[in-house]
């Protein structure tokens, strides 16, 4: 099996995993109604919240994050032994996978969620706690002071591709530099991709128009 096969088998396990839409699968389940439907139309934590409420908003996330995590554990389960040298990278592929599968699910005619939670469950799948806690610093530092999730969410994937840029080039992972440059592209079109999936948000965000998302409960009025 050649290397390029690999790296296309593992897209495809991700892409299976992400077809696990939490939120559409609930809404569908208790109530019959598809979250796309309702509030923002977007099938992911954010509207989850507004839609069902936060205890079904956490439920979406964990799930979201752990369908990612489970997707990189198998791969690297499966290749650690016939592709020692390539499973680290491996492993990002099979996020990739995961996310792309979140944001376009077929049944779904391709209209899933953002992808943010998958891209969590790949940040901690990296198994770095710099990636995290920089990550956890932005998502949620944003959040609290600014109350908007979107704008966290594109700070957070922005620092996470810098992290592993800055973390690769200085020897933290087991890849030569032609597989870490692979990485980086990996990444940085992912981050590309949650970004022009944000880009209704960037525009309402600039015209102070954005939704805020109060985590705590809305202030009083």
């Amino acid at each position: 099996m050649n290397n390029l096969t690999v790296r296309l088998i593992c897209l495809v396990i991700g892409y299976i995993f992400g077809l696990f839409q939490t939120s559409y699968i609930y809404g569908k389940i208790s109530s019959g109604v598809d979250i796309r439907t309702q509030g923002s139309g977007n099938a992911g934590t954010t509207n989850a919240i507004r839609v069902f409420g936060k205890k079904v908003g956490l439920l979406t996330a964990i799930c979201d994050v752990l369908k990612c995590i489970l997707a990189v554990v198998l791969v690297g389960s499966i290749f650690k032994n016939s592709h020692p040298d390539l499973v680290f990278l491996l492993r990002v592929y099979a996020s990739a996978g995961v996310i792309l599968g979140h944001i376009f699910p077929f049944y779904m005619g391709f209209r899933g969620g953002k992808g943010i939670a998958c891209f969590g469950g790949m940040v901690l799948a990296f198994g770095d706690w710099r990636l995290v806690l920089v990550g956890l610093l932005f998502l949620a530092g944003c959040l609290l002071i600014t109350k908007y999730m979107s704008l966290g969410s594109l700070t957070g994937t922005l620092s996470f591709l810098v992290g592993v840029i800055i973390l690769g080039q200085s020897g933290a992972y087991p890849l030569s530099q032609n597989l870490l440059t692979e990485m980086y592209v990996i990444v940085g079109l992912l981050v590309a991709l949650a970004w022009i999936k944000h880009r209704g948000n960037i525009q309402r965000l600039l015209k102070g128009e954005e939704r805020k998302t109060y985590i705590f409960g809305k202030p009083k009025a």
